[in-house]
This record gives C-alpha cells, structure tokens and sequence, in this order.
C-alpha cells in the first residue's frame, strides 16, 4: 500500500509555470506507475499525464501534451507535475495516483487504487 501527498499548487497568471510533487510513502514506490488527474469544477475527473515505474515511458493528455512534463525520483519516492505555459482552463485539482505496472489503461481512473487528497492549482487570466 502507498500513501500519496501533493504539493505545489497555488493561484499563477497565464502563461505562468508551477511544479507539483506527489511524496509516497513506503519501500515500494519504485514498483508502482504513476499518475495525475485533474478535476475542475463541475466537470469529471480527467487525466493529465502517466509515468511507469522506472520512468521509461510518459504518456499526456492531448491538451496538456508540449506543456506539461511528468517525471519522477524515485530515490527521494516523489512524482512531479511540471506545468508550463498555463491557461485558465488549467484551473482544477490535481491529484496523484499509483496503480501497479501491469493492467494498462494507464488513462482510466479505475485502475489506480491510491489517490493524494489534491492540491488546487488557479490560473487567472
């Protein structure tokens, strides 16, 4: 089992950078793929990008894809959001997600048993 904890969010202008981290607890963070979703108001949970258990492959959402950048430390057991050029449509809560390597569907939220509590991220215009 893995606990998650983001951090990093806050209100920017557009055009504007943040960086969120995800800190995991426990001795298997390294085993576990990595994911974060966003959830604006109103709206379903979506996903935002994906990362495997070594970082060898990433997958993005089509409208974060050239703006955001996911990786991941998995000595420090930390994922991270890296959001550049940010737009009011941004705006939302991200959280953090682990589910195991195998399964796929690394876009569906089903598939990830473990979930931070969020961090709100606000672009204004």
């Amino acid at each position: 089992q893995v606990q998650l904890v983001e951090s990093g969010g806050g209100l920017v202008q557009a055009g504007g950078s943040l960086r969120l981290s995800c800190a995991a607890s426990g001795r298997t963070f390294g085993t576990y793929a990595m994911g974060w979703f966003r959830q604006a108001p109103g709206k379903e949970r979506e996903f935002v990008a994906h990362i495997d258990w070594n970082g060898g492959n990433t997958y993005y959402a089509d409208s974060v894809k050239g703006r955001f950048t996911i990786s991941r430390d998995n000595a420090k057991n930390t994922v991270y959001l890296q959001m550049n050029s940010l737009k009011p449509e941004d705006t939302a809560v991200y959280y953090c997600a682990a589910k195991r390597p195998w399964g796929g569907g690394y876009d569906l939220i089903g598939n990830y048993p473990y979930w931070g509590q969020g961090t709100q991220v606000t672009v204004s215009s």
